[in-house]
């Protein structure tokens, strides 16, 4: 008797067993693996519908840093641009500008022209670098940071102080080695006649002013005013005025031939990130959190956090 409702057990077992474990697939755990995020929508000016941020950074990358560079400079501008974005549009709310105004985005199309045999390798790397580092954004305690950047230093960035007058804990000047290796150019000659000079800066100098010239240099080696005379006005007015590369400039004037000569050394404003410093510090095994953390003092990186019922509106 007792074999016999052994054996009653062992078939009954076999017929339920494939039918509970066809009611109880594995879906559930495999979605609890994923991890959740919720993508908002970047509203450019000129572009006719809104963006999902992480297909926005991909436009920014694009426009702001050669493909080429390594993929952890790569990822770090991935970050900038996306930190960027969420403080300057309060997280999607406000609309961005395309051009340098803000941070420049390329669209798809735009993409493809400019890159045209290249599109699919560029477009992939990028692409990679920003699915690395999705929704992650830097912050400094809980303030989204201003992401500065720009493309080459003079060995050193720019305090925000000495570039607008107002301290920011994060802009600090660091060290930005090793930039003259990897940039196709870090000084620049610039000749202008003593008429474009004087017109282009409201002036009516003559060669008096030149030998009397004195350029005021601040800590990181910019000219932070030049003097002469009873003349004054900060090196950053010189640099937007004459279109200058960067506010490390050197002035000679030539009295035969009546021509300014003006030397630049590296290239923008200097403040936050330098993206061939970046470059540079990637190619010596620098990840891109060590990177972002060095240009941007006392911040880390964090997912980006959004108001409750935020994902329901922009999904």
């Amino acid at each position: 008797m007792y074999k016999k409702l052994l054996l009653l057990f062992i078939i009954l077992s076999l017929f339920f067993i494939p039918i509970l474990a066809r009611q109880a697939p594995d879906v559930k755990l495999v979605d609890q693996r994923k991890e959740s995020y919720c993508d908002i929508m970047i509203t450019v000016i000129g572009v006719d519908e809104p963006i999902p941020l992480e297909e926005y950074v991909v436009g920014v990358v694009a426009a702001e840093m050669p493909a080429t560079f390594h993929e952890e400079a790569l990822k770090a501008q991935v970050i900038a641009a996306r930190t960027y974005a969420a403080r300057n549009t309060d997280k999607g709310a406000k609309p961005i500008a395309k051009d340098v105004s803000a941070q420049v985005y390329r669209t798809e199309a735009e993409r493809k022209e400019r890159w045209g045999k290249s599109y699919k390798d560029n477009e992939k790397k990028i692409r990679l670098a920003a699915e690395a580092t999705k929704g992650e954004i830097i912050v400094y305690g809980e303030e989204i940071i201003s992401a500065m950047f720009f493309s080459t230093s003079n060995g050193k960035t720019e305090a925000a102080q000495n570039f607008s007058g107002n301290p920011v804990e994060y802009l600090q000047s660091v060290e930005s080695p090793g930039e003259e290796d990897v940039a196709p150019t870090v000084e620049r000659q610039q000749q202008l006649t003593l008429t474009e000079w004087n017109r282009k800066l409201g002036l009516n100098w003559d060669a008096s002013q030149f030998r009397e010239l004195k350029l005021v240099r601040n800590q990181t080696g910019r000219v932070q005013k030049i003097v002469t005379g009873q003349y004054e006005t900060s090196g950053r007015q010189i640099r937007e005025k004459l279109h200058l590369a960067s506010t490390d400039f050197n002035i000679a004037y030539d009295v035969n031939n009546q021509i300014v000569h003006v030397t630049t050394v590296g290239y923008g404003h200097g403040v936050g990130m330098s993206q061939y410093g970046a470059e540079a510090f990637a190619q010596k095994g620098w990840g891109a959190e060590q990177i972002l953390t060095h240009y941007y003092t006392g911040t880390k990186i964090q997912k980006i956090n959004l108001p409750k019922g935020e994902c329901l509106k922009s999904s």
